[in-house]
């Protein structure tokens, strides 16, 4: 299980404002990925999003992604 970050970042200073969370139960990171960038362009939110992160079932962040700096 994994949950799935949509956030707006503040340019200032780097703070995260979460615009939505869902959680994405796949078989592997891989499969969480693609369904993640896939969800950053459909999914309805109250802004669009600036980037996205991925959390394991413990909550700690194992993906990054933003169109404008990349992934990790």
């Amino acid at each position: 299980m994994f949950v799935i970050e949509f956030f707006r970042v503040r340019g200032t200073d780097e703070a995260h404002a979460t615009l939505d969370r869902v959680e994405h139960d796949a078989a592997d990171l891989e499969d969480a990925k693609v369904r993640a960038q896939s969800l950053f362009e459909t999914l309805d939110m109250p802004q669009k999003p600036d980037a996205l992160r991925i959390l394991d079932h413990s909550g700690d962040e194992v993906f990054f992604w933003s169109p404008q700096y990349g992934g990790s």
